[in-house]
């Protein structure tokens, strides 16, 4: 991939107001640190995060989307009615159709003419998100178009803290680690091709992307069916009655209870004698990471994609000035900057106090790298991601 007309604006970027620390989250799991014999203080020393943000509850995605797209709006030249694609790549959306970037595009007030859609690839999202709005400019199909994002982590934590507390095992603590890293946050990539008067936008020179879906397993989030109780659903006394009547018949599973069964609520003890089954499925939310053979098989990846990508690039390693990874954790970076032969001075994190951010970790670390002044003008910078499938993407830019 090599580009020639795609400059990136700004970025914009919202942080949640509420901050939960690590030694918060291990104070809720203390049931399971006592019964595993787990000291606290391990949820940081294995991860190297201290604390994440979280929305306050009832806060929308698209909400989220839109300030940050105000913000990266207010930084260049560029109008709303000017974006010509709008594409919302969060791994959390608002709901499984319409596209959540409909929802975002209605608070903006994009053009009725813009293409707006949804992208989904894990924490790729938005790098894929820019990638598809670069084709569009480098084939002059649009002049600007924006990437929105927002991820929301405390509805996962909390389901899973709950499980955590029924199934006090190491292994439910192994693989529900990384979903404890979790923050949340929103941005916004303004691209355009170069012609809205802006001397402080950032060239996208080109990039590279590698693929390995044989480990699509190792790190899942997503929906489950679990057998769903009796006693959950909702019920009316006349069906109850009915019920009872006809289920001391010997051999018999009443047809009225079988109704009662998809649409109404039974008490356990109706439940309890009811075939198991015949009980309707529930969906629940779940999260599962491997994250020794994440970080094993990804840091594999990482390097193949590296050597496409300086290759892609025409760049010596040493030509890379700056680098903004994907925020994972300690680990993970300390192991990729490793592998792949970066010096950590060329890094800039955000993992320690947000956490990781999905789709949104890589463009709000560099947006804060830049005010931090991190990133400087005539910078050779890589944008590094990695996610869930698995899929690695290197994009390069000048700065």
């Amino acid at each position: 991939m090599k580009y020639n007309r795609v400059q990136m604006e700004s970025i914009g970027y919202e942080l949640p107001p509420v901050v939960v620390t690590s030694e918060d989250l291990e104070q809720r799991l203390k049931p399971m640190y006592d019964q595993l014999h787990i000291a606290p203080g391990q949820l940081e020393s294995l991860t190297g995060i201290s604390e994440r943000r979280w929305w306050e509850e009832g806060q929308t995605l698209s909400d989220g989307a839109a300030s940050a797209a105000r913000k990266a709006l207010q930084q260049s030249n560029v109008e709303a009615k000017d974006i010509e694609a709008l594409i919302y790549t969060g791994v959390c959306r608002e709901n499984f159709e319409p596209a959540t970037a409909c929802a975002v595009a209605a608070q903006l007030g994009i053009s009725e003419d813009a293409n707006i859609y949804d992208i989904s690839n894990a924490c790729l999202g938005v790098m894929n998100g820019i990638i598809d709005i670069a084709n569009r400019i480098e084939l002059k199909q649009i002049r600007a178009g924006m990437v929105v994002s927002c991820e929301t982590s405390r509805e996962i934590v909390e389901i899973m803290i709950e499980r955590m507390l029924q199934e006090k095992t190491m292994q439910m603590f192994s693989t529900s680690l990384a979903t404890l890293t979790g923050g949340s946050g929103a941005a916004a990539v303004l691209l355009t091709d170069g012609s809205f008067d802006n001397p402080h936008s950032h060239r996208l020179i080109g990039g590279a992307n590698q693929a390995a879906p044989e480990h699509h397993k190792l790190c899942r989030w997503g929906i489950s069916m679990q057998p769903q109780t009796i006693g959950d659903l909702v019920f009316s006394p006349d069906k109850l009655l009915a019920a009872i009547d006809q289920v001391m018949e010997p051999e018999v599973i009443p047809s009225v209870l079988k109704d009662a069964m998809t649409s109404e609520k039974l008490p356990p003890a109706i439940a309890n004698i009811m075939p198991k089954d015949t009980l309707p499925n529930a969906l629940s939310e779940f999260m599962s990471t491997d994250s020794v053979s994440v970080l094993k098989h990804g840091a594999i990846l990482g390097v193949k994609t590296w050597g496409s990508f300086l290759t892609k690039m025409g760049w010596a390693r040493d030509q890379v000035d700056k680098v903004i990874c994907h925020q994972v954790g300690e680990g993970h970076r300390d192991t990729i900057l490793k592998e792949l032969g970066i010096a950590p001075e060329k890094d800039f994190s955000t993992y320690k106090y947000l956490g990781n951010i999905g789709t949104v970790s890589v463009p709000l670390t560099a947006a804060i790298a830049e005010q931090r002044q991190f990133l400087k003008q005539g910078d050779r910078v890589s944008f590094l991601g990695i996610g869930s499938g698995l899929n690695c993407m290197m994009l390069g830019w000048e700065w």
